[in-house]
């Protein structure tokens, strides 16, 4: 079914290295092609190291994966199966995610990493738990940082590359906080994949060379051109073993000190060092690593009827916007009447269409206008449910006319009203997305980050002989460049030291309310329209009674209080032309989606990965 089946017997003795001293292995590999391994105690467990594809997998039809008890989707075959192979050692579905982000920021280092940070959502079976790894500003940034001598807000590019966009990273000191409650296997055992394949090499993507051979940055850096790039300059090509001794080197350390290893020490010395070189040196300090504390914070729930079927959908809290903008999406939806059919030929109506993207709209102009970082905004009237407050969505849904608003203004739900001024438009990039559900029926939606492709483009190593290492997320830009408007109004989301940027990141849990059972888990990458993608599949498996592949499949669109956005030849001309004279400013355009999700069936568990992108799912 994948190119999975069959593993190799490649293994790493870690014992020999000194990295599990307090761990016995197996002494045969733990694979699909040893199927006792599915039950193998903790600590007796090898990676094993698989067959890796030559094949491009850019856009490509998949078919979903039924599996009966357990079940890993991740952006990246190798990731995919890292968890996969630590469920059957034993693994908890928190193990298992570990193992994916650590393999993910080596094999998919465009995405996430080491240098980024994370928002994870956790249910253990009754609870769900909400952990947070976001990036924070230095103790040493300014309101005034993204902007030019000229007082202008700098290029995205221009302030992508400067130490300023560098926040404090984060993943895996909350991945480390995360496990100390949930984790089953140790810490280190966790870290073998990513150690064995970062020694032993890994075939170049197609999706990653693509990614090298179109970006105009990357190759500045001289630790990256090193690396990712050979002598002429190009991009390592598809299938080439690219092998990262540093990276390697810095996950032992991580495996045996744990985050420490990332925020104090050589390590951090090498952050440092890499932020406050030119261009525009940042401030980010040793202390500011040193610090650093990933939040528990509480999940955001809402309640959501279909038909006769009442769901719970969790989400993660500010400092995400995601959340609560599917929540209004989805709630002024209801409170709309159609003209007509939800789909046309299998695919979103223009009336559907329409009335999606005004609710949109209505929501993003709430998001540009109220969400921020907790600790620094208080939310409007007190909750920041208010936003979702059936009377203040009924009140909403009542601008949604026969002609497109174009842009809508902000609301003031529970009466609130702020002295703050709406964020402008600014773009946003980047993430992955990883599900997981276990045996025992815990479960793990995390998005992980490091915002643009490559995030600041500054590769750090602790030593220039050895090749590799790991990216340096460019989080900051999620910070509103312009500190104030016209007016001297301050922005709810400029930059403030200490401070985590607001993100659309929207990691989802979906429960059946009645029952408790876990019904669905699923995010994706995308910047903000992470927030339509993952809307998307909550539409189409809990409305449409699709399953979760068709409803990935489905070609996205949405609208970020702007242009009305469609998937490049993904619609009929019919709709164009239906939403064009409705009023709609439509752009098509290229919304590369990368959509993992897992639900519930009669038989187990259903799994999905977005075919623009390279992911798979794995199970048992």
């Amino acid at each position: 079914m994948t190119p999975y089946q069959t593993l190799t017997r490649l293994t790493l003795v870690l014992i020999s290295a000194g990295l599990l001293t307090a761990c016995s292995v197996l002494n045969t590999a733990s694979s699909p092609k040893n199927p006792s391994a599915s039950t193998a105690a903790a600590g007796q467990w090898r990676y094993s190291v698989p067959e890796q594809p030559e094949a491009a997998s850019g856009n490509t039809v998949k078919p979903g994966w039924a599996y009966a008890r357990q079940a890993v989707a991740a952006a990246n075959p190798l990731a995919t199966d890292a968890g996969h192979q630590i469920l059957r050692a034993g693994g908890s579905a928190l193990d298992a995610a570990i193992a994916v982000q650590m393999v993910l920021g080596l094999v998919e280092p465009q995405s996430s990493g080491l240098g980024g940070g994370a928002f994870l959502l956790h249910f253990d079976g009754q609870k769900v738990s909400a952990h947070d790894g976001r990036e924070t500003a230095p103790a040493g940034a300014k309101p005034q940082q993204f902007l030019a001598d000229d007082g202008k807000p700098l290029s995205f590019d221009e302030a992508l590359q400067s130490g300023h966009a560098v926040g404090v990273p984060g993943a895996v000191r909350m991945l480390e906080a995360a496990h100390r409650q949930h984790g089953v296997l140790p810490w280190s055992q966790l870290m073998a994949p990513a150690i064995t394949l970062a020694e032993q090499g890994f075939k170049v993507s197609p999706r990653l060379h693509t990614l090298l051979q179109a970006d105009p940055h990357l190759k500045k850096d001289p630790v990256a051109l090193a690396y990712f790039y050979n002598a002429q300059g190009q991009a390592w090509p598809v299938g080439h073993v690219l092998r990262n001794p540093e990276y390697a080197h810095v996950m032992r350390r991580i495996a045996l000190e744990g985050s420490r290893a990332l925020h104090e020490g050589a390590v951090a010395q090498a952050i440092v060092q890499r932020t406050q070189s030119a261009p525009r040196p940042g401030s980010l300090s040793l202390q500011d690593l040193a610090q650093y504390q990933a939040r528990e914070r509480e999940a955001l729930c809402f309640d959501h009827a279909v038909q006769k079927r009442n769901y719970r959908i969790c989400g993660f809290p500010p400092p995400s916007s995601g959340q609560i903008a599917i929540g209004q999406i989805l709630g002024i939806l209801a409170q709309t009447t159609a003209k007509g059919p939800d789909l046309q030929y299998g695919l979103p109506a223009p009336d559907w269409l329409h009335r999606y993207t005004e609710a949109s709209r209505l929501a993003f102009a709430d998001r540009a206008q109220f969400v921020a970082d907790p600790d620094f905004v208080k939310p409007p009237a007190g909750d920041w449910r208010s936003l979702w407050d059936k009377a203040y969505l009924k009140q909403r849904s009542q601008l949604i006319g026969a002609q497109s608003m174009k842009v809508a203004t902000a609301g003031q739900p529970g009466g609130a009203r702020t002295s703050f001024a709406p964020m402008p438009a600014q773009t946003e990039y980047g993430t992955s997305h990883i599900s997981v559900v276990d045996a025992k029926g815990r479960s793990v939606a995390m998005t992980t980050t490091i915002e643009a492709a490559f995030g600041a483009r500054r590769m750090v190593t602790t030593d220039a002989q050895r090749p590799g290492g790991f990216l340096l997320n460019n989080q900051l830009t999620d910070f509103s460049f312009a500190p104030a408007d016209a007016q001297g109004r301050p922005i709810a989301n400029r930059v403030e030291p200490g401070k985590r940027p607001r993100s659309s990141m929207s990691p989802t849990l979906v429960f059946d309310k009645a029952t408790g059972q876990l019904v669905l888990s699923g995010g994706s990458p995308g910047g903000a329209l992470i927030v339509h993608y993952t809307a998307k599949v909550l539409v189409g498996t809990l409305h449409w009674d699709m399953n979760a592949q068709d409803a990935v499949n489905l070609p996205n669109f949405g609208s970020l209080n702007g242009p009305t956005l469609l998937e490049a030849q993904r619609f009929p001309a019919t709709t164009l032309e239906a939403l064009k004279a409705q009023g709609h400013e439509v752009r098509e355009m290229e919304m590369t989606s990368g959509l993992q999700a897992i639900e519930r069936t009669p038989r187990g568990w259903f799994g999905a990965a977005d075919p623009r992108r390279e992911g798979v799912v794995l199970g048992d």
